[in-house]
Formats: C-alpha cells, sequence, structure tokens
C-alpha cells in the first residue's frame, strides 16, 4: 500500500478549495465592475477647441470585463478537471482503507480521511459507536493508532 495516495487527496482538496476561492474572487470582481458600469478619468491634454486644459475620459472596461470573464472561464475548466481527478482518487483512497484489516481502524481512515474530521473529531465518533469499550479513543489514541499503521504497513 501506498500512503502518497492519502497526502495526494489531501493536496487535491487543498487546491480545489484554493482554485473555488479565487473563482469567487474573479466573480466578485466582475460583479463589481458590472455594477459600476462606466468608469472617468480625468487627463491633462489639448481640448477639441484646441485649448490646453483637464478633459474627462468616460467608458466602460470592457478589456479588463473581458479579462475577468476570461480568467473565471479558464479556472471553471480548470475546477472541472480536478474535481474528475479528486474522484478517481476518493476511489483509490476507499479502497486503501477497505484494504485495512482492523475494522476500528478502517473507521478511523474513514473519518479522518473521506468525512476530514480533525482527530479529536475523530475520537469523540468512535467513542460514539463503541460506547462499552473500557478504554475510551482519545485524540491521541487515534492518531498514533494512525501513524503506527502507515509506518508499518505502508511504503515512502
Amino acid at each position: 500500500m501506498d500512503k502518497n495516495i492519502l497526502e495526494q487527496y489531501i493536496e487535491l482538496k487543498g487546491e480545489i478549495q484554493d482554485l473555488k476561492d479565487r473563482i469567487d474572487k474573479d466573480e466578485r470582481r466582475l460583479a463589481k465592475i458590472e455594477k459600476e458600469g462606466v468608469v472617468s478619468d480625468t487627463v491633462k491634454g489639448t481640448r477639441s477647441d484646441g485649448t490646453f486644459g483637464s478633459i474627462r475620459i468616460t467608458g466602460y472596461p470592457l478589456p479588463e470585463h473581458d479579462r475577468v470573464k476570461s480568467m473565471i472561464k479558464k479556472r471553471v475548466a480548470k475546477l472541472h478537471i480536478l474535481e474528475d481527478d479528486l474522484l478517481n482518487v476518493i476511489n483509490e483512497v476507499d479502497d486503501f482503507i477497505e484494504k485495512i484489516p482492523e475494522s476500528d481502524l478502517r473507521m478511523m481512515f474513514r473519518f479522518k480521511y473521506l468525512d476530514d474530521m480533525t482527530w479529536a473529531a475523530v475520537a469523540i465518533n468512535m467513542n460514539y459507536r463503541f460506547p462499552k469499550k473500557r478504554i475510551k479513543y482519545t485524540e491521541d489514541s487515534c492518531r498514533k493508532r494512525h501513524n503506527r499503521y502507515l509506518e508499518k504497513n505502508c511504503k515512502f
């Protein structure tokens, strides 16, 4: 078994979240451009009547609007590709977890990776699932069992 699939899964989820944040930021920027509509600026130069002075220029920021819209399309396409990759990696992670021989350890891995829980949440869920267990699960005990399993059974 290979530990790299778990690391790849975590990194891919982080990359997807980063891309979603960037798309949201660009969409807010596009909405601002569309809301403000016309932009204006004042420059110094020769007026149409031949005198020199301040000239007010107004217009719609079409190049910026098109740039932002194009960036959103590219990022959405990239997001779809990454989400497809994530589905493939989720299947590999699920296969990896299914090969773990101990049932409670499989549950810990599912809670940690597939349900994206913290170690404290993993311990709480494990104690909920096994209320009659003599020694209760703790955050540290779950994390240590996870780490020991990976050290013993996985390639690095």
